[in-house]
């Protein structure tokens, strides 16, 4: 039996307002784009269209239809059971750091290739360096120490012209290192994004990918889909995503002159004064927390850097001023 219809508002107004995906799905022109997803469509309990969202393969047909229709992106892929992200909120994080830098820039985007990226954990879907290099033009290295993940990628950027020279992608040989052998002192990068892992132990990561899935569904569950919620480094590590950033913050200092705004995702409120602490005891310059927001979830974006203000200055006389896209 159908409920009675709800009223959503027209704009999802906790995004980003640059965010292409602030409206509601229009399922119609996403079709239209991506005919593949015309299968997984269907009139949900309110009579609105929609998809299965605890369908791990409804999900990534949605996000290969986002893609197309809104980033002309030709072909986009991952391999079951690798994290298949909300590209709402990617694209919210990418815009928040353009944001920040324009900020500084005398209010113009730093944009074009010649703005270098890193992307921390890149994974097998590649998306940051996607929005990033559509949305600015910048260009992007990825990082992971996963050899799928590694290959998926690269497939992504073979199969899309656009991205080819402006995305590289390079496998981290150390799982402790997490800048070491991925980002060189003497390559100037305007920016490093991150996207850590959450859990702290492969249980707890189960145990977060259940309550998705039921809550995503009446039907309850205790057997996680094998293809819903991301391989074990993408979800979980030592100490989960406060330690992750107490030690990315640690290992950033070593590359204080080569790097404009450090930056990752901060998904739980209560890890934000150990990465303070944390920051405080590098000696971070200049720190900034950029609030965001998607649904009912609240996160955050710290960003900081080592550069004082007028190393800041040329920094940004030198490689941002008069940017453009390339």
């Amino acid at each position: 039996m159908q409920k009675k219809k709800k009223e959503y508002p027209k704009v999802k107004s906790n995004l980003h307002p640059r965010n292409r995906h602030r409206e509601r799905y229009d399922f119609a022109q996403l079709v239209s784009s991506l005919p593949e997803l015309a299968p997984f469509v269907t009139r949900n309990v309110y009579g609105d269209d929609s998809v299965d969202f605890a369908d791990p393969l409804a999900v990534k047909m949605l996000n290969k239809a986002l893609l197309k229709h809104y980033y002309n992106l030709d072909y986009w892929d991952i391999p079951d059971g690798y994290l298949c992200p909300p590209i709402p909120g990617r694209a919210d994080y990418i815009h928040h750091m353009a944001d920040l830098m324009c900020r500084r820039n005398y209010g113009e985007f730093p944009m074009g290739d010649q703005i270098r990226c890193v992307d921390i954990g890149v994974g097998a879907n590649c998306v940051y360096p996607v929005i990033g290099n559509r949305e600015y033009g910048w260009s992007f290295v990825g990082s992971d120490i996963d050899t799928v993940a590694i290959a998926s990628a690269n497939k992504i950027i073979e199969m899309n012209p656009f991205l080819k020279d402006k995305v590289e992608i390079r496998l981290q040989t150390n799982p402790k290192d997490i800048y070491f052998r991925i980002m060189q002192k003497d390559e100037p990068v305007d920016l490093s994004i991150c996207n850590p892992p959450f859990h702290a132990s492969p249980e707890a990561a189960m145990e977060g990918t259940l309550r998705k899935l039921n809550n995503l569904t009446t039907a309850k569950t205790d057997s996680p889909d094998r293809n819903f919620g991301g391989q074990s480094h993408e979800l979980w590590c030592e100490g989960g995503e406060e330690r992750f950033i107490r030690e990315m913050i640690r290992q950033s200092r070593q590359f204080s002159g080569s790097c404009f705004w450090f930056s990752t995702l901060v998904s739980k409120q209560t890890h934000l004064k150990s990465a303070y602490e944390g920051l405080k005891k590098a000696d971070a310059v200049d720190v900034q927390t950029l609030p965001m927001g998607q649904g009912s979830k609240i996160s955050r974006v710290v960003a900081w850097t080592f550069l004082d203000k007028e190393q800041q200055r040329t920094w940004i006389n030198t490689r941002w001023k008069g940017s453009k896209q390339g």
